[in-house]
């Protein structure tokens, strides 16, 4: 019998496994993931990965490792306007920098952390079995038999699923969720330019949604570009010559000549948000927990906070001798982390409908309140410590930088 399985191989589900594994190597850890072995290797998304996040990944053992493929975010702009407005105002500026001459968010591409952290699996005695899917499971008062698409079934003492947004072991638990569409969707792409970026992220709030540029290594940005969900599908099938003009509306022409250079595709974009992170020998963490929108780009850090939170849960129960698949342990990593994915969704959900509309009233307001922070370097301070997850209160050693 394993004492942990995880469904769901990403990154979230992987530093999960590392994360126990490393603080209890007593431990049996296994990951399920369900598409083939080789298939995170082609994934082109990229995401921002804030200081607290990065501090992990030390602790871990793997961030010098990914450090030389991260681009530091040096500066954040933002601007408010319509898409064919030949001026876009800069009504706020964030220095990068929290502490030590650290920024407070890099960019990685997925498949550089996802490898990473596969690595440290590896190096710790973590399997991780390809090509099987969850198709049922049942709990008893000592663990949990899991039931695979091969037909095999694998009993844990704890049922970890982080499989995605449309956790199919969520609705099996009969986890229920708050969930609405935006009747938007994020075009995500990844494209070349002329200019080097200097490490500035950008986004600019036009009336169909944000739309931000990111900085990855090289002369290259990745894109979060939001659209109503008719538009973006018609943009993603449109061909080479129409998505790189419309990116240069949108762009504009400050790093030269753009190219759009991997696959682009689009994600519908909506607000979930589980009832309960936990039952009886079951946990959900990342997006199977929580579904944001991309407006504030802490949809993966919002899962590193739950891995923290629920290894340091896990772990510290197992030294004292308890059982952590009981949902009396259980409870307490879902305390800790209900409330600040609760709070982040009513935040994203409030910026995305305040900022996604060209409502004249609505938009002299906003950009006031825009400008005024600018003129407020404490506030400033205090928004980016924030969104860094340095200045957080009781949070997970893992997050410190210290190990569990």
């Amino acid at each position: 019998m394993k004492d942990m399985l995880v469904v769901g191989g990403g990154y979230v589900g992987l530093a999960a496994a590392v994360a126990v594994k490393q603080a209890a190597p007593h431990l049996d850890v296994e990951v399920i993931e369900a598409a083939p072995e080789t298939v995170w290797k082609k994934d082109m998304r990229a995401s921002a990965i804030i200081a607290a996040a990065v501090k992990m990944l030390e602790v871990f053992g793997i961030w010098e490792e990914i450090r030389g493929e991260a681009q530091p975010i040096n500066r954040m702009i933002v601007t408010d306007s319509r898409t064919g407005d030949p001026v876009r105002p800069v009504f706020l500026t964030f220095d990068g920098e929290v502490e030590n001459g650290e920024p407070f968010a890099y960019m990685i591409e997925n498949a550089v952390m996802v490898g990473a952290l596969r690595g440290a699996c590896e190096r710790l005695g973590v399997t991780i079995r390809h090509g099987l899917s969850a198709t049922g499971f049942t709990t008893s008062d000592a663990s949990v038999a899991l039931s695979l698409s091969d037909g095999s079934t694998v009993e844990t003492r704890l049922l970890v699923a982080c499989d995605g947004v449309r956790s199919k072991l969520r609705d099996m638990a009969g986890i229920k969720t708050v969930n609405w569409d935006y009747g938007q969707s994020g075009i995500v792409a990844t494209v070349d330019h002329e200019r080097p970026h200097e490490g500035c992220a950008e986004e600019h709030f036009l009336p169909a949604g944000p739309f931000a540029i990111l900085p990855l290594k090289g002369n290259r940005s990745s894109l979060v570009w939001t659209e109503r969900t008719g538009d973006a599908e018609r943009l993603v099938s449109a061909d080479e010559l129409i998505l790189e003009e419309e990116l240069e509306r949108r762009f504009g022409h400050k790093l030269g000549a753009l190219r759009a250079t991997s696959e682009r595709r689009a994600f519908p974009l909506g607000l979930t948000l589980a009832r309960d992170f936990v039952a009886p020998r079951f946990a959900l963490a990342g997006d199977a927990a929580h579904g944001i929108h991309p407006i504030s780009g802490q949809g993966l850090n919002l899962g590193f906070k739950d891995v923290a939170a629920l290894a340091e849960t896990i772990v510290e129960a197992d030294r004292l001798g308890l059982d952590f698949g009981s949902i009396n342990i259980l409870e307490r990593y879902q305390t800790w982390r209900r409330f600040d994915t609760f709070r982040m969704g009513v935040t994203t959900d409030v910026l995305n409908r305040l900022f996604s509309n060209d409502v004249g009233p609505i938009r002299v307001m906003r950009d006031i309140g825009l400008g005024l922070v600018d003129r407020m370097p404490r506030l400033k301070s205090y928004f980016i410590s924030q969104a860094a997850g340095t200045a957080a209160h009781g949070k997970p050693r893992l997050l410190s930088g210290e190990a569990i």
